[in-house]
């Protein structure tokens, strides 16, 4: 009975990564677009009235990746201003951060807007509660394939937990309903000081598609501060991990 299963693994080879600071993704991989200025403006403007969120201005170009969906018909409309890269070093400890400008060769990690007590008590360890705030569960699927045999992020000391009295900071995704506002906030208020507060997904970003919802209350994040802000739809595995390994000082944004 044995012999079958060493065949399986045989077959399979070695799947897990191991070393999640040298991880390269596929081409085919959506990840940090590169914005070119100068490029034919009907295009630009045809694909500033295609994005459903709004995340592109024209005058002057950018992209806002809290916005952003990562559809990629932007860069198939106006080929000449936006390319998407298959970068996944995405996380920005500001909002303003993850706003992308022609000339940008990286998405901008202000450390020092990282709080000093946040590498001392969570560099070695760190347990995080993850709430989805009325999102569609995408973004929880992704955060629960950071512990598999792949990426095996707990080998770090970062793991998840289902109370949020043993959490050390609350992982938010979804663009905050009003029917999930006060269950965060409870949430939230149960995790003992020093907290961290990180916000993953577009649709935690910005609102994504449902911004402008009534059902949706946003308040939240306007009574607390944001250590980490993460993009994508959903966010990718790699570039939850690379945020986090660069908010606890065990990376660098070059």
């Amino acid at each position: 009975m044995i012999l079958p299963k060493i065949k399986v693994l045989r077959s399979h080879g070695r799947q897990y990564i191991p070393d999640l600071n040298a991880v390269e993704l596929t081409e085919e991989f959506r990840g940090r677009p590169v914005l070119t200025a100068g490029g034919p403006a009907e295009e630009l403007r045809k694909a500033a009235a295609l994005c459903p969120t709004g995340a592109i201005a024209t005058a002057p170009l950018s992209l806002d990746l809290g916005r952003c969906l990562f559809c990629g018909e932007c860069a198939r409309t106006a080929p000449g201003s936006i390319r998407f890269t298959n970068d996944y070093r995405m996380g920005s400890a500001t909002r303003e951060g993850l706003v992308v400008r022609p000339g940008d060769t990286f998405v901008r990690f202000d450390a020092d807007r990282v709080r000093r007590e946040i590498v001392s008590f969570f560099g070695h360890t760190l347990k995080l509660r993850e709430v989805c705030a009325g999102g569609d569960g995408s973004v929880e699927m992704e955060l629960n394939a950071t512990g598999n045999v792949n990426f095996d992020f707990g080998r770090y000391g970062v793991e998840f937990t289902a109370s949020p009295r043993h959490a050390d900071g609350v992982v938010l995704s979804g663009p905050v309903t009003r029917n999930m506002a006060e269950a965060l906030e409870i949430c939230y208020q149960a995790i003992a000081e020093p907290k961290l507060l990180i916000v993953c997904g577009s649709e935690a970003c910005s609102g994504g598609l449902f911004a402008e919802s009534r059902a949706v209350d946003r308040s939240f994040l306007e009574r607390h501060r944001v250590d980490l802000w993460l993009p994508g739809t959903p966010t990718h595995p790699i570039v939850f991990i690379d945020g986090i390994l660069t908010l606890l000082g065990k990376k660098q944004r070059k």
